[in-house]
């Protein structure tokens, strides 16, 4: 995938949403996105905001490097890539009702 494109850009940007709403993704990866949404409204920044045009750098260059970092992980979900994850949804549920089978070994002797 490229990353430089404006298109592909805003389309990581709305793929945040779903990726931060799927339970499968690991939580050091969600903790990435909040920490970044934190450092945008936080006052302390590494250039002080009285550089008004320069100061936005170190906001812009911390994005860059999130989407670059999840990109795999966010081109799933707006590549069509992701599928839903049923684990967790089915986890130790009977699918078959009122079936009785028995599990015979084999001989050993083959």
């Amino acid at each position: 995938m490229q990353f430089f494109g404006f298109q592909v850009i805003i389309r990581r940007i709305k793929a945040i949403r779903f990726m931060m709403a799927d339970k499968s993704v690991p939580k050091r990866k969600k903790a990435l996105i909040i920490f970044g949404i934190l450092y945008i409204f936080f006052p302390i920044d590494l250039i002080p905001p009285i550089f008004f045009p320069f100061s936005l750098i170190d906001d812009l260059l911390l994005w860059i490097f999130i989407l670059w970092y999840l990109s795999s992980e966010l081109d799933k979900y707006w590549t069509g890539g992701k599928t839903k994850d049923y684990s967790k949804k089915y986890r130790g549920k009977t699918f078959v009702n009122h079936v009785e089978y028995e599990v015979h070994e084999e001989d050993k002797k083959k």
